[in-house]
């Protein structure tokens, strides 16, 4: 049994809303490893990332809208389970977004969080981690709320603040792939040119540019991995 399966085969999802959902990336492992759910939804306020998140699930009872976490627009106690997962970090009023979280979740029921932390990375999560940051840096001159990477204990202080019963905590990093995996590395170098060339008018555009190359070079050499995901689940 995975770190996933762990942290999500127990529950028993009942009407499960996946906040910021982006493309529907959680959703997936939601459907996989959850014991069971009656539906799922997913909100997030990038519409092409909803557009593709639609594409993906055909399911009647899976659906994504349009909606901003900070004002999520169901009535309170309309929800067995609420996801916040790899996303924190792009939401930029966390505490009323945790607000809202917990204003639509019944009680006594599940809020499952997962965040990618930087601490103690192997070479190819740091990677990962540099990366993050660089991205990170292009979208807030961009005027995109995205944060740096936390650690792991900046979440669970987070998640704290919440007062959820019943807390438990999984640490879960994939580092079975090859970190050399050709496709992933072709994906990972066009992302690099595309975020420099919305770069490209920066006042600091060629500084950026040499921390991509910088990066480029380490993705070929030591390769990339993903960040290592503290996954929390606990009880309103």
């Amino acid at each position: 049994m995975n770190t996933l399966q762990q942290a999500l085969n127990s529950i028993s999802g009942g009407r499960v809303l996946d906040v910021a959902t982006g493309n529907g990336n959680f959703v997936s492992a939601l459907i996989e490893n959850l014991r069971d759910y009656t539906e799922i939804v997913g909100i997030d306020t990038n519409t092409r990332a909803l557009d593709a998140a639609r594409e993906k699930f055909k399911q009647d009872n899976i659906r994504f809208e349009p909606m901003d976490a900070t004002r999520l627009g169901f009535a309170d106690a309309s929800f067995d389970t609420v996801c916040v997962a790899y996303s924190l970090h792009h939401l930029e009023n966390l505490p009323q977004a945790f607000a809202e979280t917990r204003r639509v979740l019944k009680p006594e029921g599940c809020l499952i969080v997962a965040e990618m932390y930087r601490d103690n990375p192997t070479d190819a999560q740091l990677t990962h981690v540099y990366l993050h940051h660089w991205v990170a840096a292009i979208d807030t001159a961009l005027g995109i709320s995205h944060r740096e990477t936390y650690t792991r204990q900046d979440i669970l202080n987070l998640i704290s603040d919440l007062n959820l019963r019943d807390l438990v905590c999984y640490d879960y990093a994939d580092l079975a792939a090859d970190p050399k995996d050709a496709q992933n590395i072709k994906r990972l170098d066009a992302a690099l040119d595309q975020y420099c060339d919305r770069a490209k008018n920066f006042t600091n555009a060629l500084e950026l540019r040499a921390r991509a190359d910088e990066i480029r070079a380490r993705l070929h050499t030591v390769g990339f991995h993903g960040a290592t995901t503290l996954i929390a689940t606990g009880q309103k």
